[in-house]
């Protein structure tokens, strides 16, 4: 297994693996705008993608973006989406992994402090994030979804 940053080849991998976090998910935009959106992962300050490979495939992945910030100490804070394992690599740590990687680079950044929200309730998920350093209890999240006429999902 590989950890790594993912690299501008990595989009279709990725996209790839997103089908084991979603079982339904809006339709993808045309090529056009989703290499673009793709392009923002490697702009400075753009969000950081931390995978895990094989040999042939990306079997684990998070997001994390850093978000400057004007309270703290002028200390940014990191926001953490889309944490991943593939199905079938479940239960060997590797979502443990590209977790801690992603809260290595947001200490490495001066982060006072990360954030993640899941929509998950069962509480195998909630305890793994707990076990990661994440609590429950500290804030409480407020979610608006935004309109998208594009969108299948309500």
């Amino acid at each position: 297994m590989v950890e790594r940053l993912a690299n501008s080849d990595d989009l279709d991998g990725l996209l790839d693996l997103y089908r084991h976090l979603h079982e339904v998910d809006d339709p993808l935009p045309e090529v056009e705008t989703l290499q673009s959106v793709w392009a923002q992962f490697f702009e400075d300050g753009g969000p950081r993608c931390f995978l895990i490979t094989d040999s042939s495939q990306i079997v684990a992945s998070c997001v994390l973006s850093i978000i400057p910030n004007l309270t703290r100490g002028c200390r940014p804070y990191g926001l953490i989406e889309n944490v991943v394992t593939r199905t079938e690599f479940r239960g060997r740590g590797l979502g443990r992994k590209v977790l801690s990687n992603a809260l290595d680079f947001a200490q490495e950044s001066n982060c006072y402090k990360v954030m993640l929200m899941t929509g998950r309730k069962d509480d195998r998920t909630l305890a793994f994030y707990e076990s990661a350093g994440f609590s429950k209890d500290l804030k409480t999240a407020f979610i608006k979804r935004m309109q998208n006429a594009n969108s299948t999902l309500s």
